[in-house]
């Protein structure tokens, strides 16, 4: 990874981050875009943000991936060998409220990566392919689980999800038609320190430190395969390492499930997280909850068949809930120090 230039869109999210700071630990030169918008704490953003530019080899652009031409010309300056685009408008729920913002950043945002990195192929730059995120949310709300990549996945229940599957199809067009080689991961309720204060698992924690009752969807019967960040960006990081060697003949494009495989009940998931909590003396009264049904654009469960992963990856998760919990406890308890006192 010496000296190999690398863009990573959503440089200042949380997967986006800790890829990033995993391929400055192995060497690589790494430019990082993000819009820095305000869906969540923009704060969170910036203080990654800072780590990541306290290194001397990355450089942090401000730019919407939907400015096509700025786009454009920031990966034909950089002439990275690998482009990985983790920038996306998150959240099921939110895509519900602001479907424009959906379309702008997921669809909108996602061409101008494409033509970018089509741009790179055709002219016989460095460019030897293009990374980009999915998720689970594109099996919708199947119930032939485990999830195998091979499976139906065109019953989404979600705009988000409709997204991410066509940012699938997408790519898919554009390794038919162009050569381009691309890979998409589907993610599976990724979790740990710096995450993202939208997930069930960050809301929960900002309700119960202050005392607050927590509001838990169909009662907590439900199915998460909760996967700790360091095992995604491994599998990320698989990804960049062995992409020419993935994509199939003929058309270059292939998607994979990262995902831990080991699903979890969600009550059970909340009871880890209270005790991981009062370890680390961040709660002092009783939990409490309030059961609310199932929300509109939610599933009952996710569960990903990483056999595929596995095999042409060397995928393979490490981190099991309770200590995937204890190290967000411990960071949470740390970074909000100043906060609680």
């Amino acid at each position: 990874m010496v000296d190999q230039r690398v863009i990573v869109t959503g440089a200042a999210g949380f997967i986006g981050w800790a890829t990033c700071e995993a391929l400055l630990a192995r060497g690589a030169t790494v430019v990082g875009v993000d819009n820095f918008n305000d869906y969540y704490d923009v704060a969170l953003k910036d203080a990654r943000a800072a780590r990541l530019e306290a290194h001397e080899s990355f450089t942090m652009h401000r730019l919407d991936i939907a400015d096509a031409d700025a786009v454009k010309q920031l990966v034909s300056d950089v002439d990275p060998y690998v482009v990985v685009n983790l920038a996306a408008q998150a959240g099921v729920r939110y895509s519900l409220e602001r479907p424009d913002v959906y379309v702008q950043s997921n669809l909108v945002g996602f061409l101008s990566i494409l033509e970018a990195c089509r741009a790179q192929v055709e002219s016989g730059a460095a460019l030897t392919h293009l990374v980009y995120a999915s998720s689970s949310s594109v099996y919708g709300d199947s119930a032939d689980a485990p999830y195998s990549v091979a499976q139906k996945s065109d019953e989404p229940v979600s705009l988000y999800a409709a997204t991410k599957k066509s940012n699938e199809l997408m790519a898919h067009a554009y390794s038919s038609a162009f050569g381009l080689p691309s890979v998409g991961l589907r993610f599976f309720t990724v979790y740990g320190p710096m995450g993202r204060p939208d997930m069930a698992y960050f809301k929960f924690t900002n309700r119960l430190v202050k005392g607050d009752a927590i509001e838990v969807y169909n009662g907590g019967d439900m199915l998460r395969d909760f996967t700790y960040i360091d095992d995604i960006v491994a599998g990320v990081l698989s990804v960049i390492d062995r992409g020419a060697e993935v994509v199939p003949a003929g058309v270059p494009h292939k998607v994979y499930n990262l995902g831990n495989s080991h699903p979890e009940k969600l009550g059970d998931f909340i009871l880890t997280l209270e005790r991981c909590l009062r370890d680390n003396d961040l709660l002092t009264t009783p939990l409490q909850r309030k059961d609310l049904p199932m929300q509109v654009g939610d599933v009952y469960q996710t569960f990903a068949d990483i056999e595929e992963s596995s095999r042409d990856l060397g995928f393979a998760p490490t981190v099991g809930m309770d200590e995937g919990l204890s190290r967000f406890a411990r960071w949470y308890a740390e970074y909000y120090r100043d906060e609680r006192s």
